[in-house]
């Protein structure tokens, strides 16, 4: 299974909301191109842009970006920014280094563990098979409720 997350802070815009440093990228990639060959994007600076769908609940560290049907999480550092529950339903575009992140079946279950914690969820460790490869981009700079 492959999992695509984004690490952001944010840029400029006079609705947006700006976390982090500045956008440098002309135009975002789409969601679906970074998925279909990631490896082509690993090291790189990319920028992603949707719909934020979701923010985390405890630390508000990252939150889901969806364009199209597509989807990315956007990951920060807890403590560095703070993306707000009202984000969601917004647009957000996000930048940064995208990275691989491969995971063993014992970091994926507690990864999954975590996320049900962070959401009120119930949990059964036997519903992750395997590991998981996880790309997520060091987020540089970031804008919701553009």
């Amino acid at each position: 299974m492959t999992w695509a997350m984004v690490l952001a802070g944010a840029g400029d815009a006079t609705a947006a909301e700006r976390y982090g440093k500045g956008l440098t990228l002309s135009q975002p990639t789409p969601v679906a191109t970074i998925l279909a060959s990631p490896e082509q994007y690993v090291g790189k600076t990319v920028q992603v842009r949707g719909k934020v769908t979701e923010v985390c609940t405890m630390m508000g560290c990252w939150m889901q970006v969806v364009d199209q049907k597509n989807g990315m999480r956007i990951k920060v550092n807890d403590g560095e920014m703070v993306f707000p529950r009202t984000a969601v339903g917004k647009t957000a575009t996000a930048e940064g280094v995208l990275k691989k992140l491969v995971l063993s079946k014992e970091q994926a279950v507690a990864r999954a563990r975590h996320e049900a914690e962070e959401q009120g969820r119930k949990f059964d460790p036997a519903s992750v098979k395997s590991g998981l490869v996880i790309y997520q981009v060091q987020g540089t700079g970031a804008l919701v409720g553009e």
